[in-house]
């Protein structure tokens, strides 16, 4: 059995591996070290990412010294491959979790692994350690027929091969892999439900059956678009970390991987944020898939529901406030980066930027031919209502900062937004004028306010907040607004000032000054902002600059193309919860951007 790395893998050479449910993450060496059941915010059963040597692992691969010849997703699939050189040949590990199939009766979870030989026999290593929630404990085993289930209170865990292997929870034990027949695992899990058992055999036919749904799925991805393979990966990670049972996003399927290693700065991003909601309906409509972004926006109403006309800042799977945000004792996190937190109290904040993100998403919707049904509308323009009410107070801004309450900037440039695109959208709907008349006259209002106290002449930039002279990566979005011509100079110094004073070298990009969050420790390149650098000078006709910007982002996404929320700028190492949905969104729009800037040329 290969020995426990001492320094854990770099945050980018982890593959993901989803079923639209919850997600693993794969080390280069084949084992998973980072699995929540039933569901992304549930508890771990694999957790040795971030709470050690004992919080479980599942490894598989060679057992002798190997070489990674090859890693990377089958085409248009969700299906990881690792290969190694070994002594007796050549390795190839087959990851995937088989997503939900209509009508067809699953476990909740059915986890897929295939191991296969060529050249000759190899010994493979097989360590099947599960350990459940913040106590890592181990489970009651017993052996049913050829598989081995493993259970703690209402959860179920079963583990199958073919050929059969007598496999122990934390025993780790070596067999051999022959050309002429493969190693298969089926992984079945249920919660509070009976056990399915899937044979091997069976649910590797159910990983080719969900391969061909990818690829359809794939296939009806406009093939205009720049950058294809790249946003299609982005895309289908995107799908992978939408929890099918509600329609919701969440933004990373991981809590406490570090912005600041061995540092404080870990938070659990496994909930759904309606900003990354509607980012993602432009992400997902401007490549056709129309069924993606309405059923975002279905999971918006359903979820805000109860808050409206209030938009709560994030919420869990369900649509329910996340648990209050604490720390995990005796967790050691990753590379010594404590605490390990559940919960996020970003919660309780007040943020008035997602109010327009979400208008948008409305507007982008309506103008793409799916009018708003009657509740729809209600809650837009309920939304839009507390916009206009609430617009010239403090918040805490995008950036969740704790105890930063400001006249932020960004958030009034989205507070416009959303009356503006309420103001496009009751053109399509019965609106009484008054209401109307009211949007656009504090809409007119916002934008007034900003020029005036939110724009500094000697920076020739609009800045963070109002009083300040410090930039903000988040006005980025400034041209694709409409609150600013695009050759305004106005946007054009706003773009220029943020690059220059904010830029962590070639496309990266700090979010906010580093050093002025109250936290100890800094922080790396946030990766949306590189994009949104990236849109902001598509749009602005800066097309050769952007070009130029993306092709060096494209070295940054890790040898699978997936993206963390930070890039260490020194290293060009990924930092924070990976993969990030709102880093993927934004490498989609970007893609976007650019496909618009080409079309604009052509037409003169």
């Amino acid at each position: 059995m290969a020995e426990l790395r001492a320094d854990p893998f770099p945050i980018e050479a982890y593959g993901l591996v989803g079923d639209t449910r919850t997600a693993a993450l794969v080390t280069v060496d084949g084992n998973i070290d980072w699995l929540c059941v039933p569901a992304f915010d549930g508890d771990p059963v694999f957790a040795r990412l971030v709470a050690g040597p004992d919080g479980g692992t599942f490894a598989l691969g060679p057992a002798g010294p190997s070489t990674v010849v090859g890693r990377r997703y089958r085409p248009d699939t969700a299906t990881l491959e690792t290969t190694w050189d070994c002594a007796g040949g050549r390795l190839t590990l087959t990851d995937a979790m088989v997503a939900e199939v209509a009508g067809r009766l699953r476990p909740t979870t059915l986890l897929v692994r295939r191991l296969h030989a060529t050249g000759g026999p190899i010994e493979v290593a097989l360590e099947f350690d599960p350990r459940f929630g913040d106590t890592r404990q181990p489970p009651r085993a017993q052996r049913r027929g050829e598989a081995l289930v493993c259970t703690w209170r209402s959860l179920a865990l079963s583990i199958h091969t073919a050929p059969y292997v007598a496999i122990e929870p934390g025993r780790p034990q070596t067999i051999v892999v022959t050309p002429d027949r493969p190693l298969t695992v089926a992984v079945c899990v249920a919660d509070g439900e009976p056990l399915v058992y899937v044979p091997p055999d069976a649910a590797w036919r159910a990983l080719e059956e969900d391969e061909r749904f990818w690829h359809r799925w794939c296939v009806e991805i406009t093939a205009d678009v720049p950058y294809r393979d790249a946003v299609v990966r982005s895309l289908l990670t995107l799908r992978l970390l939408t929890y099918s049972p509600t329609g919701a996003p969440v933004a990373a399927p991981t809590t406490s991987l570090p912005e600041d290693p061995g540092g404080v700065r870990n938070w659990d991003y496994r909930y759904a944020w309606p900003r990354d909601a509607s980012i993602g309906v432009g992400a997902f409509l401007g490549v056709g898939k129309h069924l993606e972004a309405r059923r975002f926006m279905a999971w918006l109403l359903t979820a805000t529901r109860l808050d409206r006309p209030r938009l709560p800042v994030l919420l869990n799977l369900h649509g329910s406030r996340p648990c209050p945000e604490r720390a995990i004792p005796g967790w050691p996190g990753y590379a010594g980066s404590v605490p390990v937190r559940t919960g996020n109290g970003a919660a309780h904040q007040r943020q008035l930027d997602g109010y327009g993100w979400v208008l948008d998403a409305a507007w982008l919707l309506t103008d793409a031919g799916w009018p708003l049904y009657g509740e729809t509308w209600r809650a837009m323009a309920g939304f839009a209502d507390t916009i206009a009410d609430q617009w010239r107070e403090t918040d805490a801004g995008m950036w969740e900062i704790r105890g930063d309450e400001a006249h932020h900037v960004h958030s009034k440039l989205m507070a416009w937004l959303a009356l503006d695109r309420a103001a496009r959208i009751a053109a399509y709907r019965s609106t009484s004028r008054q209401r109307l008349h009211r949007w656009r006259e504090q809409r007119d209002a916002i934008a007034a306010d900003v020029r005036a106290h939110g724009f500094d002449a000697g920076l020739n930039s609009y800045t963070r907040s109002y009083g300040s002279r410090e930039l903000d990566a988040a006005l980025l979005v400034l041209p694709l607004l409409g609150i600013e011509r695009v050759d305004s100079p106005r946007v054009w110094g706003t773009i220029d000032a943020v690059r220059r004073t904010l830029g962590a070298g070639g496309p990266l990009l700090y979010r906010y000054p580093p050093g002025t969050d109250g936290l100890p420790g800094g922080e790396g390149a946030f990766v949306a902002c590189s994009f949104w650098l990236i849109q902001a000078l598509a749009r602005t006709g800066r097309i050769s600059e952007a070009i130029e910007l993306f092709d060096e982002m494209l070295g940054y996404g890790g040898p699978l193309g997936l993206y963390a929320e930070e890039i260490d700028p020194a290293t060009g190492r990924a930092l924070g919860n990976f993969p990030q949905a709102l880093s993927h969104a934004a490498l989609v729009q970007a893609a976007l951007a650019l496909r618009a800037a080409d079309q604009r040329k052509d037409l003169g």
